[in-house]
């Protein structure tokens, strides 16, 4: 007996270590440092590299990167999963970075799925890292991804690079099987409409409310109007038609955004104070203001008008996805989009009084985003992340309405998903600041 139950003792924890060991290998988000590799493109530019057990995520070590006084290190830790083709997986990986310049440029992960003979199957993949924190000081790399056809494995890099006095941890990594990706869809609406020979702001805001409220009966998410709305038509001036915001015109856009309960973007200019805003407002599906943006790129003749440029670009979530506002001139510039853009913005409503299509066009194109554009002496409509006017409103139809998927990927000729490379690959802050 007592040889029997030595023997049933010793085959319970043998059961129990070889439970421990597939637990180790397990595709569950978890650095098992042990599973990971360092490898550089050339040992002159290796990155620092170690497993830390000072600094730890989540009560595991941390795999470790750091510039070594290079200005041009780029290295990685490395590793890869077994996957089934055409299923779908979330890679995950949290990094928490010091004295890193540009961590979009300096600090990223990459996915590169492989056949049986490691072979590259499709596009590498660059997942999207969020805007922000997403525990405590720890930032999160994270997107879902469904396999391409013919791929079996996936072989993950964890990369630092161009930053000689940086480190990043990376922590919690991971790829593990997941439901496929649901469609996220919005209803976008544009109006393309002028009024003429208005005696007031409240003239001009009743002509909209028709084309608001046919936006509303089909049903839009969210409808954008064009610039200077309480102006156009009216004959007076910047500073004449000026208002609080909230205000007078926020309160009947906001009847209007509750009664459909939709979203809508809308252009005014708003006084605060001795100070005079060109301003796009968010009306809220509740019929609250859910946000404003000042116009920071004016022109010559809106200077002379006693107008002052706003200094941000925020983003606003909603509850289909992240959106960013500018407004006409704002076109003629990249900074405002590709701002909006690195914050998060998954859509740029303009209201736009005239502009350049091909800006226009290329403000998307260069953001991966949507852009919705209302205007009087432009083309009202949305533009896809090809820069392709999907639809348009014109005189003879002034409400443009149109379904895009947020979470439809949209993948260029040789370079995937280009959206996920732009912040990486575009010139460093020390490169465009020389001039």
């Amino acid at each position: 007996m007592y040889y029997l139950r030595f023997h049933i003792k010793a085959l319970v924890c043998y059961l129990a270590l070889m439970l421990i060991a597939l637990s180790s290998n397990s595709q569950n988000p978890s650095t098992h440092h042990a599973d990971w590799k360092f490898q550089s493109l050339r040992s002159e530019i290796d990155p620092g590299h170690w497993v830390s057990n000072e600094v730890q995520f989540e009560g595991e070590p941390t795999l470790v990167l750091s510039g070594d006084n290079k200005e041009y290190t780029n290295g990685s830790w490395t590793r890869t999963y077994d996957v089934v083709p055409e299923k779908y997986y979330e890679f995950t990986s949290y990094f928490k970075s010091e004295n890193v310049n540009q961590v979009d440029r300096s600090v990223l992960a990459q996915i590169t799925w492989l056949a049986d003979d490691d072979r590259r199957i499709a596009f590498i993949e660059y997942p999207g890292v969020r805007a922000k924190p997403a525990n405590k000081d720890w930032n999160v790399i994270q997107q879902a991804y469904q396999v391409p056809s013919g791929a079996t494995k996936a072989k993950i890099d964890l990369i630092y690079r161009w930053n000689e006095q940086g480190t990043v941890y990376f922590g919690g990594t991971g790829l593990k099987e997941t439901v496929a990706i649901k469609p996220r869809m919005v209803r976008l609406a544009a109006i393309h409409h002028r009024p003429t020979q208005t005696a007031s702001s409240k003239e001009s805001l009743e002509q909209f409310k028709e084309y608001i409220e046919i936006a509303g009966d089909q049903n839009a998410d969210i409808v954008c109007l064009p610039e200077g709305i309480t102006m156009v038509g009216t004959s007076k001036s910047y500073v004449e038609v000026s208002e609080p915001v909230p205000g007078s015109t926020t309160n009947f856009l906001g009847q209007l955004a509750q009664k459909y309960e939709m979203y809508i973007v809308a252009g005014i200019l708003e006084r605060e104070g001795a100070v005079v805003y060109n301003t796009a407002v968010l009306m809220g599906r509740d019929g609250k203001l859910a946000g404003k943006y000042r116009k920071a790129s004016l022109p010559r003749e809106e200077i002379e008008g006693g107008v002052t440029p706003g200094d941000n670009f925020p983003v606003f979530d909603t509850d289909f996805g992240k959106i960013g506002m500018m407004i006409c001139w704002d076109v003629f510039f990249p900074e405002p989009a590709r701002t909006l853009s690195s914050k998060g913005a998954e859509i740029i409503f303009m209201p736009i009084w005239g502009g350049d299509l091909t800006l226009s066009k290329a403000r998307a194109i260069e953001n991966q985003i949507y852009l919705v554009s209302s205007t009087y002496d432009m083309k009202t409509g949305v533009f896809d992340k090809k820069g392709e006017l999907i639809v348009e409103g014109t005189v003879e139809n002034p409400v443009a309405v149109v379904d895009v998927d947020l979470n439809q990927r949209e993948l260029w000729d040789w370079l995937g998903e280009f959206r996920n490379r732009i912040q990486r690959e575009m010139p460093s802050t020390k490169a465009t600041s020389n001039y």
